[in-house]
């Protein structure tokens, strides 16, 4: 398989090589594809926990276990009320 990367990549390439990170362009090569199956694995984890609590949201709604907003933002207004006197 060939590659190629266009010239900002490819300078980026050789500078980590010259300062000696990597052996090779393969060996950097291989670490960005690493990355980049790390960053796909973690967004498809993220997804499913957001499809998830989405879903047990929407049965909460469902069942009249919703909140009121005034409540909610006043909550939030009091915790961080309570976290600005515990910075004093």
């Amino acid at each position: 398989m060939e590659i190629l990367l266009n010239p900002e990549r490819q300078k980026f390439i050789q500078k980590q090589l010259e300062v000696g990170k990597y052996r090779n362009h393969d060996e950097a090569i291989n670490v960005a594809l690493l990355l980049l199956e790390k960053l796909d694995r973690e967004y498809a984890e993220w997804l499913e926990e957001t499809r998830q609590k989405v879903a047990i949201g929407i049965a909460q709604l469902e069942r009249g276990e919703s909140l009121d907003a005034e409540q909610v933002i006043d909550g939030i207004l009091d915790r961080f009320r309570q976290a600005k006197e515990m910075v004093k």
